[in-house]
């Protein structure tokens, strides 16, 4: 799967006061059938895609569909396949931020009524970058509640890791063959020096937390008495061991020259730039949780002599196609995101209005280099992948094939399985 996004980002700062909406500051909202043209003149048959929840979700069952019905029938009508990002680090006014424990329950029921209006998506990504989303609201204090300590990073972590487990669910209930793409950051931190190992060693036990708790994965004896100590009860962790839908999940792996970090001995931070790529660190999270793998985000800014991100996306790639000659099962790339940014060189932390030249165009949706070059890869490698490996290969519907005979037998058997293997999950 060849993929791009369009970048939904739209956390809260100023204690709430302000919403950063980067598909209003990119401009998405008035030239969105323009963009969906530029995927297509790519060559891209997937796009990382997701309504602006803010302006959708109007309460417990109120729901403003007009801009959500107008571009999800026309990726319909143009057979993209959207691999829909239902929550990407905010969430409505009416809800607060994610110290609030009725959001995962809520936000379950947003999800299915989304799968029920829209039943033949079939890729999603409930909710997008779960660690990196605790992590800016309420370790560093920088978006929605702006909290910072472990308490709060922990209460972030559990409401948003259950928030995806619960929708999950209630996507299978209406489309019992969804598959989904957890989009998440892979992390690594570097000890400086052996006054920093026990700091180090803390941070890469924390940087699994979102996947071990989404794949009910048993947490080492360190990381279960951080949550604990933190605000964790038994009963909230043995619902992650028994409620993961693991069975129909692709790990999505995020990597940017950001993921990786320098401990100090005092425990602060610094960035590293990139030490062990995005090979090594994926390696590290495939042997964590034996799931088909998916490169879910990736970028770098075009730079002074216009070639840097040609560069880092031919990286990036001989990475992947390192891991998959090794024998990884590897499903798809992304360049995240379609069009340059905005703000993200301060992680959406003010709104200077400074554009990030980080896209395969730039913001009057003139192609750049990186989107030349990502065009010409996926024309030279796309009939090449297929026939080496069936791993490549996913029961996917495509959206204009929804409800045709083979599409209803295949949710018929997948609804099935899913009886079989968690009788107790219809309402976990």
């Amino acid at each position: 799967m060849f993929a791009t996004g369009i970048e939904n980002s739209y956390p809260t700062i100023a204690h709430g006061r302000v919403r950063v909406d980067q598909m209003e500051s990119c401009r998405h909202y008035d030239l969105w059938q323009k963009d969906f043209d530029l995927v297509e003149d790519l060559g891209i048959g997937f796009l990382r895609y997701g309504p602006p929840i803010h302006r959708v979700w109007q309460g417990r069952g109120k729901y403003d569909w007009s801009f959500v019905d107008a571009t999800y029938q026309d990726l319909l009508r143009r057979n993209l396949i959207p691999i829909t990002d239902l929550c990407h680090f905010g969430v409505p006014d009416w809800i607060g931020n994610f110290q609030n424990p009725e959001f995962p329950e809520l936000f379950a029921e947003y999800a299915r009524d989304f799968a029920a209006r829209f039943p033949w998506v079939q890729l999603y990504t409930p909710i997008n970058e779960m660690f990196v989303c605790a992590t800016f609201s309420a370790a560093y204090g920088w978006w929605n509640e702006q909290l910072a300590s472990d308490q709060a990073f922990v209460t972030a972590l559990k409401h948003i890791v259950k928030a995806n487990v619960l929708a999950m669910h209630a996507i299978l209930e209406v489309r019992p063959d969804a598959l989904f793409v957890q989009s998440e950051s892979s992390e690594y931190y570097h000890a400086e020096c052996p006054l920093s190992i026990a700091a180090a060693e803390l941070y890469n036990g924390r940087r699994f937390l979102s996947l071990d708790l989404n794949y009910g994965r048993r947490v080492g004896s360190d990381m279960y008495e951080y949550l604990m100590d933190n605000g964790m009860t038994r009963e909230e962790y043995h619902f992650f061991m028994h409620h993961n839908a693991k069975h129909h999940c692709i790990m999505g792996n995020d990597y940017y020259v950001t993921n990786e970090h320098r401990v100090h001995p005092d425990g602060s931070t610094a960035a590293s730039g990139e030490v062990f790529g995005y090979n090594e660190i994926t390696r590290q999270y495939y042997e964590r949780y034996r799931l088909p793998v998916m490169h879910t985000e990736t970028n770098i800014q075009q730079g002074p002599n216009g070639d840097e991100a040609v560069f880092w996306l031919w990286k990036e790639w001989a990475n992947l196609l390192r891991l998959r000659n090794d024998g990884i099962p590897i499903v798809g790339f992304t360049w995240y995101s379609l069009t340059d940014q905005v703000d993200w060189d301060i992680a959406l932390r003010e709104q200077r209005g400074v554009v990030n030249p980080l896209g395969l165009y730039d913001l009057d949706r003139n192609i750049r280099p990186v989107g030349q070059a990502y065009k010409e890869m996926i024309e030279h490698w796309r009939q090449v992948l297929p026939t080496q490996s069936v791993c490549l290969r996913l029961p996917l519907v495509a959206p204009q094939k929804y409800g045709q005979q083979a599409s209803r037998h295949w949710c018929a058997d997948a609804r099935t399985r899913n009886q079989q293997l968690h009788p107790e999950s219809t309402n976990p």
